[in-house]
């Protein structure tokens, strides 16, 4: 059996990069092929591909190409990644396609809780940002917090953009909470704070 491996290669900013996530996978397979009980006459190995562009950046073109030259070269049972939003989600709908199951530490995005078709074989062993979501609906329950939400984030619509898939959880979870009014703030660079303080002023009371 081949587990087909998507990750980025170098850029440990990615707390899912290979030097990180590597040694983990070939322990795992050695461990596995150390019992013969577990996969009864198969033996379990693992190939890399790399998720990074040039700049070692997750790439959606990068990472869709490499699943499939993967899954034509090797006809894996499974793959362990990507990490990234971006590059996750074409990934998955490939592995979907050829009814590959997909498991990743990221993909924290709220659009994967759809396991209805595209990522229903997709599963996600981190945090996803619809609980985070769920904990802001949690929180403005305790504290009887009922009439507006404002969510202030940052995004420079570069890389994997991690503060707008956050506040997304937030976004589309706080509305369960009938006439609760969710406003956004998005901030993209230049430093201007007293535009974002006014608009708190104004819109956050």
């Amino acid at each position: 059996l081949t587990l087909a491996v998507v990750l980025p290669e170098r850029n440990l900013t990615y707390p899912w990069a290979w030097p990180r996530v590597g040694p983990a996978v070939r322990l795992a397979a050695a461990a596995v092929n150390a019992r013969p009980d577990l996969l009864p006459g198969f033996a379990l190995r693992w190939v890399f591909g790399n998720s990074e562009d040039r700049h070692g950046v997750c790439s959606e073109m990068a990472a869709p190409l490499v699943a499939v030259d993967l899954q034509l070269a090797h006809h894996p049972a499974a793959f362990l990644g990507p990490g990234c939003v971006y590059t996750a989600a074409p990934v998955a709908r490939f592995t979907s396609h050829w009814r590959l199951p997909l498991v990743t530490a990221g993909a924290e995005a709220h659009g994967f809780d759809d396991k209805r078709e595209e990522f229903g074989l997709t599963t996600r062993t981190g945090p996803s940002h619809r609980k985070l979501g769920e904990l802001g609906v949690q929180l403005h329950r305790r504290f009887n917090w009922t009439r507006r939400a404002l969510l202030v984030y940052w995004d420079e619509k570069m890389d994997d953009r991690p503060y707008f898939f956050a506040a997304e959880g937030l976004y589309i979870q706080l509305p369960t909470l009938h006439n609760l009014t969710v406003v956004d703030i998005v901030s993209r660079g230049g430093g201007d704070f007293s535009f974002i303080i006014q608009e708190i002023k104004q819109k956050g009371r």
